[in-house]
């Protein structure tokens, strides 16, 4: 509720003086159905106020709710990970990665359909905006630039609510493949590093010797891979089976999808790269064109 406050109280302030100000401004252009004006425009603003928020509280709402689903999949993210700096299995982590699979499965079906309209929707009405601002013979005013800016403001911050939290979630879950490689290639190691030792140590910690870029990776996302130690249980589990589990993690990767497309940052680059070439092109054939 706080976070829905966040973004919906600015916009219903400036929404509502908006609205106050349009009907003081063109109060003798606006029709009354009383025999008084007044009352009939406060009727009348509070209706139109009270069905925006309404509008706005349900988009917001599913965008949050979506947020939500997704932070409570990171926690559970964050569970599968550690597994990895445990004496486990093969089949357990095979079974608890499948399980992963199939609840990332049932939310992108369940929000796939949101996520696109609102995709369709955004793009659309910005290219409408776009179009009734800069055509040669436009009209542009406060009252017209105002209802466009807020109507754009509040549509754009949900879009932007939803693709964030989606490729946020996808990043975390495709970062399993890099954890389940270092903790194979940890055991390889530790494995040959025991050769000559006449008792191995049941587990032992292998240092990683590759750093991470800290420059193009956001620090929040990627705490799943840890940069330091990492305890290796190599003579539990056998080298067919640990490539076999990172073969099938490198190639079945968990992560929200929208109709078989993967919500990942090379997605929303390529979303990105065609909004700019739509935009582009409006404005080349809407700009100076008479």
């Amino acid at each position: 509720m706080e976070l829905m406050s966040f973004f919906l109280l600015p916009c219903f302030m400036a929404e509502a003086g908006y609205k106050i100000w349009w009907y003081i401004s063109a109060a003798k252009e606006i029709p009354y159905y009383t025999n008084n004006m007044y009352i009939s425009y406060i009727t009348s603003c509070t209706l139109e106020l009270c069905s925006w928020l309404y509008r706005t509280s349900i988009f917001f709402f599913v965008c949050i709710l979506f947020r939500l689903i997704c932070c409570l999949q990171m926690i559970r993210l964050e569970d599968f990970a550690s597994i990895f700096r445990s004496e486990t299995e093969v089949g357990t982590i095979l079974i608890q990665h499948l399980g992963l699979r199939r609840t990332f499965t049932i939310i992108s079906h369940r929000f796939r359909v949101f996520m696109l309209l609102s995709l369709i929707l955004v793009t659309a009405s910005q290219f409408i905006s776009l179009l009734m601002t800069t055509r040669s013979k436009a009209h542009v005013n406060l009252s017209k630039a105002g209802q466009l800016a807020l109507c754009s403001i509040s549509l754009v911050t949900g879009l932007f609510i939803c693709l964030r939290s989606a490729a946020k979630i996808t990043h975390k879950a495709q970062s399993i493949t890099c954890l389940a490689a270092k903790w194979h290639v940890s055991a390889v190691i530790n494995t040959f590093d025991d050769l000559d030792t006449e008792t191995p140590p049941t587990a032992s910690l292998v240092p990683n010797i590759v750093e991470s870029n800290s420059d193009d990776e956001d620090g929040d996302e990627d705490d799943l891979d840890d940069p330091k130690l990492m305890p290796v249980f190599a003579h539990t589990i056998s080298f067919q089976k640990r490539q076999a589990l990172v073969t099938y993690l490198r190639n079945n990767k968990a992560g929200i999808t929208v109709y078989g497309f993967m919500v990942d940052r090379t997605w929303l680059k390529s979303i990105f790269a065609i909004e700019l070439a739509l935009f582009l092109w409006l404005l080349n054939k809407t700009v100076g064109v008479s």
